[in-house]
């Protein structure tokens, strides 16, 4: 019996079955093209692999940020309309209405505990111009711990994190390296090897990547990660998913067998 279960569905967006409650990452649906942020645009390379309706119907959505189409596009919006509750910035509460948490700001959602965590959408002094962006940490009695980067590219709030909740089991990184003229092409997500250096200071177990591939701003992807898992000698914790592909943490016996 799986007590976690993860599906990649491309990009940022990924759905976690986790303590009896089904959540979505980041929704993204919208087919390739420009997509409009500010006076500038990104544009999605790759069509979403699955539609809202095989998405189906979702306890709640992790939103790290609602201002860039990439982590949060039309079809995500009208996606949340259907969704009981949606949890991500304050900033986003403001905007579309969501339930804004502070960092290290828990909600419960029946057994599990959502915390929000804080992350950084680029360098120092990204904030003003990249605007905020949340992490999460989900936590249920026996469940493993699973933290959620969201576009985060600060490692020292990755280490804030490892010194608030000690190691944790999963990972599901930001990993693309995104990089745009907005910070004069400072990444604005973990690169490979930082995602690498992310998962020494988690002491994670297992780690699942997204958002490093579907959108032509990322400057890393699949073929950067493997290798940069390689030098930091954590290759056997990597998870790397297709597009639509499920992955499982089953439980443990009581009696320690496998």
């Amino acid at each position: 019996m799986a007590v976690l279960r993860i599906r990649y569905l491309g990009g940022p967006t990924a759905l976690l079955e986790y303590g009896g409650l089904r959540l979505l990452v980041d929704p993204t649906f919208d087919p390739p093209g420009e997509y409009p942020v500010g006076d500038r645009s990104l544009r999605k390379t790759a069509a979403a692999v699955v539609g809202p309706d095989e998405v189906g119907a979702v306890d709640a959505v992790l939103l790290s940020h609602d201002q860039h189409p990439d982590n949060l596009d039309r079809g995500g919006r009208a996606f949340l309309e259907r969704v009981p509750l949606v949890l991500s910035t304050p900033a986003a509460q403001e905007r579309i209405g969501a339930r804004g948490l502070e960092p290290w700001e828990s909600i419960a959602l029946g057994d599990v505990t959502v915390t929000a965590v804080p992350a950084r959408h680029g360098p120092e002094g990204s904030e003003a111009y990249a605007g905020p962006v949340t992490g999460f940490v989900l936590q249920a009695p026996g469940g493993p711990t699973v933290y959620v980067s969201g576009d985060n590219a600060a490692l020292e709030l990755v280490r804030a994190v490892s010194d608030r909740f000690g190691q944790v089991d999963v990972a599901v990184l930001f990993a693309g390296g995104a990089r745009t003229a907005l910070m004069d092409g400072a990444p604005l997500t973990l690169t490979s090897e930082w995602a690498a250096q992310a998962v020494r200071l988690l002491d994670a177990t297992h780690v699942v990547p997204v958002h490093f591939e579907d959108w032509a701003h990322f400057s890393e992807g699949r073929d950067t990660l493997l290798p940069a898992f390689r030098a930091a000698g954590v290759a056997d914790r990597i998870r790397l998913l297709e597009r639509g592909e499920w992955w499982e943490l089953p439980s443990v016996p009581d009696d320690g067998t496998t």
